[in-house]
C-alpha cells in the first residue's frame, strides 16, 4: 500500500520581510502542494507499474522511479525552507552555532559561505548535518534530485530558484538573500540539530 503525503501548513502567521505574501501563497499553495500531489500520484501508479519491462533505456518504471525522487525532495525541501521563516534575523544559538563555529570558524564565515552558495546554486542551498562524517556543510543542489548527500539532513534550506523571489525582486537575487537571513527563524533548525547529535556518526 502506498503511503498519502499531506500537505503542512505554513508553520509561520508574522509577515516577511521583503517576500510578498504573493509570492509566499503561490509558493506555498501552488507549487509545494502541487509537489505533494504529484509524489502521491506517483506513489499510486508505482502499484500497478509493469516491472517485467524494466530496462536502463526506457521504462515506465525508470520514469516514475526518477520522478518520484523529484517530487519527494520538492516537497522534502520546501517544508524544511518554510520550516525556519518567519523569525526576526538573529543568528544561531546553543549547540548549532557552537557547531557551526566549530566546522567554519565562525558564524560570518558560515554566512559568507552560505550567501555565496545561493549566488551560485540554481536551485537550493542547504545546511546539512552529514551523519557520514559528523560535519555541517553547506550544499548546493542545481535541482531537488541533483546535488544532495545520502545521510545529510537538511538543517536550513534556502530556495534560489526565480520563483521564490521574482516576483519581489526580479533578478536580483542578492537582496532576495539578505532579506531571507532577515527572516530566519533559528529554532527550528537549533530543535532539530540537537534531535540528531544524538545520532551516532558513521564516518572513519
Amino acid at each position: 500500500m502506498p503511503h498519502t503525503y499531506n500537505p503542512k501548513d505554513l508553520p509561520f502567521k508574522r509577515k516577511l520581510i521583503g517576500i510578498s505574501e504573493k509570492t509566499m501563497t503561490i509558493h506555498h499553495d501552488k507549487l509545494y502542494v502541487g509537489y505533494v500531489n504529484k509524489r502521491n500520484e506517483i506513489e499510486k501508479k508505482l502499484e500497478t507499474v509493469d516491472r517485467s519491462a524494466a530496462n536502463a533505456t526506457y521504462s515506465d518504471l525508470g520514469e516514475l522511479k526518477r520522478q518520484e525522487s523529484f517530487a519527494a525532495n520538492g516537497q522534502i525541501l520546501h517544508e524544511s525552507y518554510f520550516n525556519v521563516l518567519g523569525g526576526e534575523g538573529s543568528r544561531a544559538s546553543g549547540a548549532l552555532l557552537k557547531k557551526i563555529e566549530e566546522n567554519f570558524g565562525s558564524y560570518e564565515k558560515w554566512e559568507e559561505d552560505f550567501k555565496a552558495c545561493g549566488m551560485a546554486a540554481r536551485g537550493w542551498v542547504v545546511l546539512a548535518y552529514d551523519t557520514n562524517d559528523g560535519y555541517l556543510h553547506n550544499y548546493a543542489a542545481d535541482s531537488h534530485n541533483t546535488g544532495g548527500i545520502w545521510g545529510a539532513i537538511p538543517i536550513v534550506v534556502l530556495d534560489v530558484y526565480e520563483h521564490a523571489y521574482f516576483i519581489d525582486y526580479g533578478s536580483d537575487r542578492k537582496a532576495y538573500i539578505e532579506d531571507y537571513m532577515k527572516n530566519l527563524n533559528w529554532q527550528p533548525a537549533e530543535h532539530l540539530y540537537e534531535s540528531l547529535v544524538k545520532l551516532p556518526a558513521h564516518g572513519h
